[in-house]
């Protein structure tokens, strides 16, 4: 009785009782049940079908009455048609449910991808609009050579006015002050043409 008791400790777990089913590998069946779905998909099975139901006509309607095996109402051939249906139906619902499984995960993985890349062309057009912007904010080429062509020109108008000036004050013969005025100038005219300089 100890020895019992010690059998039934509750750290352990009980061995299962009943009947022990024997297991099969579902995808080794699946597989299995595939390769025979697909084959009687096929016109090869449809063809070989009617050859061995047509040659089983004829024998059992043409030979002599000792060898047939099957006689006119052909019952055993509609045994196994009827065999024959009972294991194809559930066969090919397998192969569909299996292949239901395999759109199903392709399906999401699909949509992962999309998700994903949705979100790429997001970033991407985020990133595109943030340059845009930052160009626009950049000077271009065009815009540095008219700013460049304009100061030139204003250069070139400095330089007229001050070759003027000097002009001016040469004809005259008189040297230019400190001041930047000459002798027989007024200086708001003077210095109005220098701060134009």
């Amino acid at each position: 009785m100890a020895e019992q008791r010690r059998a039934e400790r509750l750290d352990q777990p009980r061995e299962p009782r009943g009947v022990k089913l024997p297991r099969f590998d579902p995808e080794a069946f699946g597989r299995w049940s595939e390769g025979i779905a697909r084959s009687m998909g096929t016109a090869n099975f449809i063809v070989y079908m009617t050859l061995v139901i047509g040659v089983w006509f004829g024998w059992n309607t043409l030979a002599p009455a000792n060898l047939r095996f099957d006689p006119y109402t052909f019952t055993f051939l509609t045994l196994v048609l009827s065999l024959q249906a009972s294991y194809a139906a559930p066969l090919i619902l397998l192969a569909q449910n299996r292949q239901a499984d395999r759109d199903r995960v392709a399906l999401e993985e699909d949509r992962r991808r999309a998700t994903a890349q949705k979100a790429d062309t997001e970033y991407l057009a985020r990133e595109i609009a943030a340059l845009r912007i930052a160009l626009g904010e950049v000077a271009t080429r065009d815009f540095v050579r008219t700013e460049l062509a304009r100061l030139a020109e204003e250069l070139d108008e400095a330089n007229q006015r001050r070759q003027r000036l000097e002009r001016r004050q040469q004809e005259k013969g008189r040297p230019r002050s400190a001041g930047g005025e000459g002798l027989d100038e007024p200086r708001d005219e003077v210095d109005s043409d220098l701060r134009n300089v």
